[in-house]
């Protein structure tokens, strides 16, 4: 396994905002799109901790990403 480190995460900083546990929080889809491809192409742990919470996106979404389901696995 070579010299692998383990890193301490030391909580959020002072500045950044923390939701309470049991509420729900509303961000733009640019915000966590690219931290949440980019957790799951390096395979995080914590990903598949989250793999059976619901999200909730708007119809338009929704159906571009029916389309591109479909014309990807046509392409395959």
């Amino acid at each position: 396994m070579g010299n692998m480190r383990m890193r301490v995460f030391y909580g959020p900083s002072a500045d950044a905002p923390v939701a309470p546990a049991d509420e729900r929080v509303t961000v733009p889809l640019g915000d966590i799109c690219e931290l949440l491809a980019e957790a799951h192409t390096s395979g995080r742990a914590w990903i598949s901790d989250f793999a059976d919470d619901e999200v909730t996106i708007s119809a338009d979404l929704y159906d571009v990403l029916m389309a591109y389901r479909f014309y990807r696995k046509r392409r395959d």
